[in-house]
């Protein structure tokens, strides 16, 4: 039976993690404006810390809370519902319980019979659910079209016997055939490789997840467009053999002029201080939520960000290890740099910073969702990477020459003055002065083109309406 007056019905399952829930609300708000009804199934707490929907939307987008199922011998803490509220290595626990919603969602789809179930990477178990109740299945995935293809999860086995050896992720994969140099470097591809293939607490590796998920589904969703990623889509269609829909980068639309009332200090201030800046002089220094940087780090960065001697405003969430805000730089290190930049402790407005016209550079993760934004904006980048698909988004966008990584040594340390070096580069020196112009160019072309993005979405609004069962 046809759902709120004849309008198709779309069940969305992201996984736990803030770099894959707001993306599936992106799109989530995307398919609504073309008229698509959409079911958000997520936790409480996610649901409640999730940007907020525009308001003429609120009657086509459902947030449905499934309580988070957590065994009784869970190492959990009673309110960790998302990956950011606990350490990397709890992670794993966090899959075994999210692996208990599966009995919700089979009540959910049993109840609303949604015509679509959009999953993530994680929901091996809404495969099952979909053929029981002859529901089509599309997997919507957050990351770049590089990355899906170097993953190369279509020759990943459900049962994980073929497995290849962590030093062939070094290299582009031979069925690229293409010139590519997206590839981990060998401290990085360890890390990854037993993350994707070995065995976790929940007992499926991500890795067979993926495959099972691709072996079934109806189609794949890419957070991407063919003008930036043409070969590597044309690549994963023929390798999947599945429909491969860019559905654009989902950019949000481009922030008016902020005017910070007196209330909602720190950030008042801090807008104040921006506006008194030089056009595009100031780098924005961020590496989001999953980041959990050391001690070490956060200070060999802070000291190259001083070394550099532009002006900076760096927002960072207050790690684990530091007593208070002052303990979370180097000593003195607010002091000395009092005159020319900015050290928050704390969340950011990111959006509304990117869009400020004193804004001119980034030094972050290189996290799709981050790029994205920060290109909207035609921003230099600086690329320090750490985790997951970060290493390959760095090495696309420096292959595209819309951004520098910052160098390391073969361990994946860095220091004060390669942080310094990449930094002057990017943002004042002549060598980087064709990296910003590509960067202008890309913000006023296809990266802050809202109107294309939305055209994928309509054609993939178009294959919901004609294909569902």
């Amino acid at each position: 039976m046809m759902s709120r007056d004849g309008l198709i019905h779309v069940a969305m399952l992201p996984w736990s993690a803030f770099g894959h829930l707001i993306p599936f609300l992106q799109l989530s708000i995307a398919l609504a404006k073309s008229g698509i009804h959409v079911s958000f199934l997520a936790t409480p707490r996610n649901i409640l810390r999730l940007p907020k929907i525009p308001p003429n939307l609120s009657n086509l987008i459902d947030f449905v809370p499934l309580p988070l199922p957590k065994p009784e011998s869970s190492p959990l803490p009673e309110s960790a519902e998302a990956t950011v509220d606990i350490p990397s290595d709890k992670i794993q626990y966090l899959k075994l319980a999210c692996d208990l919603l599966q009995e919700p969602v089979r009540g959910f789809v049993s109840e609303k019979s949604p015509h679509w179930i959009i999953v993530d990477f994680f929901h091996h178990w809404a495969v099952d659910i979909a053929q029981d109740f002859n529901i089509p299945i599309v997997r919507f995935c957050v990351v770049s079209a590089a990355t899906v293809v170097f993953f190369g999860a279509h020759k990943v086995p459900v049962d994980g016997d073929k497995r290849m050896l962590p030093q062939s992720w070094t290299l582009p994969p031979k069925y690229i055939d293409f010139s590519s140099t997206v590839a981990y470097k060998k401290h990085e591809a360890e890390e990854m490789h037993a993350g994707y293939f070995g065995l976790n607490a929940s007992g499926m590796p991500d890795g067979s997840r993926v495959a099972k998920i691709i072996r079934a589904c109806d189609a794949i969703a890419l957070r991407t467009c063919p003008e930036f990623e043409a070969d590597y889509l044309k690549l994963h269609e023929k390798l999947t053999g599945k429909l491969v829909f860019p559905v654009g980068f989902l950019p949000p639309e481009k922030m008016k002029r902020r005017s910070p009332t007196s209330n909602e200090e720190p950030w008042s201030g801090i807008f104040q201080w921006l506006d008194k800046q030089n056009p595009r002089s100031v780098v924005f220094v961020g590496f989001g939520s999953e980041c959990k940087l050391n001690k070490d780090q956060i200070h060999e960065i802070a000291h190259g960000v001083e070394l550099s001697g532009l002006p900076f405003l760096w927002a960072l969430r207050k790690p684990d290890w530091a007593d208070d805000d002052e303990d979370a730089f180097p000593a003195g290190f607010r002091e000395r740099t009092a005159a020319r930049g900015v050290a928050h402790v704390g969340w950011a407005p990111q959006r509304e910073v990117l869009s400020h016209p004193s804004v001119g550079g980034c030094l972050f993760h290189a996290g799709w969702g981050s790029i994205i934004e920060s290109l909207q904006y035609g921003h230099c980048l600086v690329f320090l990477p750490f985790i997951i698909d970060q290493p390959l988004n760095a090495r696309l966008l420096v292959e595209k020459g819309l951004g520098w990584e910052v160098e390391r040594g073969e361990d994946g340390s860095f220091s004060r003055y390669d942080i310094a070096k990449a930094l002057e580069k990017a943002m004042v020196l002549k060598e980087g002065e064709e990296v910003r112009v590509r960067g202008r160019e890309a913000g006023d072309g296809i990266f802050g083109d809202e109107k294309l993005h939305h055209s994928y979405v309509e054609k993939f609004v178009e294959y919901l309406k004609n294909h569902k069962f």
